[in-house]
């Protein structure tokens, strides 16, 4: 089970941060992914991370601002979002992936997912 937290309302150029927490499986073993779907519109990839925070994978629209961070020790990954901007409301899922055979950013590796949270960013 995963168990996203952190979301809400904030104004352009503000900041977010985003927790996840994992139940129910071996978090080490998974890779971590976070996704975001916005009303009428695709689930996209916005940062992934390996099983050992040894490689991560950002979108290209969020580098720089967006961290993502895990802690194997408490089964936490989280989601340090600055500068955030109003086209990046949506709602924001946790996934976990035992394998990126198919591709780390795509929705398809990943087994397990958050209930996902709601990030509004106003203008």
């Amino acid at each position: 089970q995963l168990v996203e937290s952190g979301g809400g309302l904030v104004q352009a150029g503000g900041s977010l941060r985003l927790s996840c927490e994992a139940s129910g499986l071996t978090f080490s073993n998974y890779h971590m992914g976070w996704f975001r779907q916005a009303p009428g519109k695709e689930r996209e990839f916005v940062v992934v991370m390996s099983w050992s925070g040894s490689t991560t994978y950002y979108a290209d629209s969020v580098k720089g601002r967006f961290t993502i961070s895990r802690d194997n020790a408490k089964n936490t990954v989280s989601l340090q979002m600055n500068s955030l901007k109003p086209e990046e409301t949506a709602v924001y899922y946790c996934a976990a992936s035992r394998s990126w055979a198919v591709g780390a950013t795509s929705p398809r590796a990943y087994g397990y997912w958050g209930q996902g949270t709601q990030v509004t960013v106003s203008s």
